[in-house]
């Protein structure tokens, strides 16, 4: 589905803020724990070294750090907000929801909050929600975080997956602007395909395989089709991202910035290669901290920031797409808060 030209008021992007592990995992160490190196990690994915949490660390923990981030940088007050959504894979319980927790931690006293799982989309689709409150009337100030604690569902045994995967946490402030067209949040496209749940997943501990004494170990961690996962990245972040552009009534030459979900360097190269994109104009920075899942998007978003590749005023298409097989692209003009 997709929407553009909403009516007054609008979702203005304000500010992001970002957190990740003190603890540093380079390939090196995992020339250690596993059969790989640093050339084949680097030359298959673009990774140098990735995030992992401490073991007193969970999601929410990570959350709250780049929600009080984001705070600090906007000069909002906890209670300004009235809309708190987590996008995340990894929850630090079944139930209850992270949301919760994250605003009461964050000060932020009775927020409406709520959590999000579209895996590696999971942010895209929580901008698309809060968006859709905000022009409705629902809500005026609302934060959106993508946290991840995916070094707890990673097998480190396994060479494939494990140099992938990373922890971090990213969030964003939307606010009710009564901005003229072409400010804010000015198109989101989302969709999904289910029909191939097992290219990315982990088969065991949700209701249809609960986990048992009898679950094979490998079950519960993430599995993973790279060859089929390379081949849909590489082709919804083309299609999902002109059919928004279309509905826009705007080109790849109109975009300033693309920060696609930080999956794979390969990925990333091949698709804006696709798209027509000049690589100046393409965040990177899953050299540095892996692939995050949800918390990708806007970590990379915050270095482009402090970068200085993030200009007032500057078009950012924001791509996503993760296991599901979902995806989610958000057209937005950059406008922080003063």
């Amino acid at each position: 589905m997709a929407a553009t030209g909403r009516s007054h008021p609008r979702a203005r992007l304000t500010g992001v803020g970002t957190y990740v592990p003190e603890r540093v995992l380079t390939n090196a160490e995992l020339e250690e724990m596993v059969d790989t190196s640093d050339e084949w990690i680097v030359s298959r994915t673009g990774i140098h070294q990735r995030h992992i949490a401490d073991d007193d660390q969970a999601t929410t923990d990570l959350a709250a750090e780049a929600v009080n981030d984001l705070l600090v940088r906007t000069g909002a007050a906890p209670a300004d907000i009235d809309l708190l959504i987590v996008a995340t894979t990894t929850p630090d319980y079944v139930f209850p929801p992270c949301a919760p927790m994250l605003g009461t931690k964050c000060g932020m006293d009775y927020v409406a909050a709520y959590d999000t799982n579209a895996v590696c989309s999971g942010f895209m689709y929580g901008i698309a929600q809060a968006t859709g409150m905000i022009e409705s009337g629902i809500a005026r100030r609302a934060v959106v975080v993508g946290a991840e604690t995916l070094s707890r569902i990673i097998n480190w045994n396994d060479r494939a997956t494990c140099v992938l995967f990373a922890d971090g946490a990213g969030a964003v402030m939307l606010e009710a602007d009564e901005g003229e067209q072409g400010s804010g949040v000015m198109g989101v496209e989302l969709g999904s395909d289910g029909s191939s749940p097992a290219d990315l997943w982990v088969p065991a501990g949700g209701t249809r395989t609960p986990r048992t004494d009898d679950t094979p170990r490998a079950d519960t961690y993430i599995q993973m089709n790279g060859r089929e996962v390379f081949r849909f990245a590489t082709r919804i972040l083309v299609e999902s991202s002109q059919r928004l552009l279309d509905e826009a009534g705007m080109t790849m030459d109109d975009v300033d910035l693309l920060v696609a979900h930080q999956a794979n360097e390969r990925i990333l190269d091949h698709a804006s290669e696709r798209m027509g994109i000049a690589r100046e104009k393409v965040v990177m920075n899953l050299d540095r901290v892996g692939n995050t899942s949800s918390a990708s998007i806007p970590l990379a978003m915050a270095d482009a920031r402090d970068r200085g590749l993030l200009d007032d005023g500057a078009v950012v298409l924001m791509v996503g797409f993760g296991a599901g097989l979902t995806w989610g692209s958000v057209l937005v003009r950059w406008e922080p808060r003063a």
